[in-house]
């Protein structure tokens, strides 16, 4: 399970966006300030930081220049201030991304998922049937052998994997891929790539148990 750490002080943002988090399978802390948040990180172990600006006590500003002189872990600012400047000090001081409040709560789960990515910090592993995958080594095993699956198919079942029990559809899984392919990618692709982790993964890919497909809707992983 990934951890998140939040730092908000507005205590509607953080009841909303917890229970928001937790639904999506994501277990979270929270914090209103950045003493608080330092000291949190010394006792426990965090997957990745979601920081406002505006805090309680202290400032996201400083406090992302203090967790990174002390950790490997990475941050998202979410926050409403938008502006030029605020953004380019976040990126300049090593934010990770960059959010600007309001924002779309399915786009917050999928930068989430990219920065964790591409830091390396998924976590440890995850258990998906007889599948077994180390998100820190990136490897997918299967009866201790390697599935040796392509940089599409690993990111789509890490998509799958951090979205556990939710449906996806079509449009949010070629967007996954897109992402990460780097250059144009169809709708046929989902289709190609589903199949190919189905066979991959799956002991009968013609009656899979573990990519479930959702009639007229997409698909979802049970976990």
């Amino acid at each position: 399970m990934i951890n998140i750490l939040l730092v908000e002080d507005d205590k509607d943002i953080v009841v909303n966006l917890k229970e928001f988090l937790n639904n999506e399978g994501y277990a979270v802390d929270y914090v209103s300030g950045q003493s608080a948040a330092m000291k949190k990180l010394e006792e426990n172990h965090f997957d990745i930081v979601l920081l406002d600006i505006s805090l309680e006590e202290g400032n996201g500003f400083a406090t992302c220049k203090a967790i990174k002189a002390q950790y490997r872990i990475p941050v998202i600012f979410l926050t409403a201030f938008s502006d030029e400047f605020s953004t380019v000090t976040g990126f300049d001081i090593g934010a990770d991304d960059y959010i600007s409040k309001p924002f779309r709560p399915r786009e917050l789960i999928s930068r989430i998922s990219n920065v964790l990515r591409l830091t390396g910090n998924m976590g440890k592993t995850v258990k998906l049937g007889e599948v077994i995958i180390d998100t820190e080594k990136g490897t997918a095993m299967k009866n201790n052998k390697d599935l040796f699956l392509s940089a599409l198919e690993y990111r789509l079942l890490l998509v799958f994997i951090n979205n556990k029990n939710v449906v996806l559809s079509r449009a949010q899984l070629l967007d996954a891929l897109w992402d990460v392919a780097g250059d144009y990618v169809n709708d046929n692709t989902v289709t190609v790539y589903i199949k190919r982790l189905r066979e991959k993964i799956e002991d009968n890919p013609a009656e899979p148990k573990i990519i479930l497909t959702v009639r007229g809707m997409g698909y979802k992983v049970e976990i």
